[in-house]
């Protein structure tokens, strides 16, 4: 018995499209963004708010670091990122008060705070407001 024929309607008569090589590619496209992607392991900052009367007291005996767009400063002392971390890990169990300057990046400040953590600061505090004097 013959075959019955299709009717030509401008292209091949009974084409398939085959999904298999629309299934490899999208396959190889996960593969490859599952490799590009970073997994990285994001580490937190803790930071405190210490409320009234507790904010008065922990200022007293504290270290100001001053991030400014000019350099660090310590209690009022121009000082190196190294040289910070130094004196930090000469005191680790004094309190540390963070002050960023109005125009500082947040990337800064977080790699200030991060080497301080790294240099065994365990009181650390992030204190908003200005240096109240000159600025930069």
């Amino acid at each position: 018995m013959p075959r019955p024929r299709l009717p030509r309607s401008g292209g091949r008569a009974g084409s398939l499209i085959s999904l298999t090589p629309l299934i490899d590619v999208v396959f190889i496209l996960v593969i490859f963004f599952m490799l590009a992607s970073s997994f990285v392991d994001w580490r937190s900052i803790d930071l405190s708010v210490p409320a009234g009367a507790a904010a008065a007291a922990a200022e007293e005996g504290a270290l100001l670091v001053e991030v400014r767009a000019d350099g660090l400063r310590l209690s009022g002392e121009p000082v190196t990122l190294d040289g910070l971390a130094a004196r930090i890990a000469e005191a680790p169990d004094r309190h540390v008060l963070v002050r960023p300057a109005p125009l500082v990046g947040v990337q800064r400040v977080v790699a200030v705070l991060d080497r301080l953590a790294a240099a065994g600061a365990e009181n650390l505090s992030l204190v908003g407001g200005g240096s109240g004097g000159e600025q930069p």
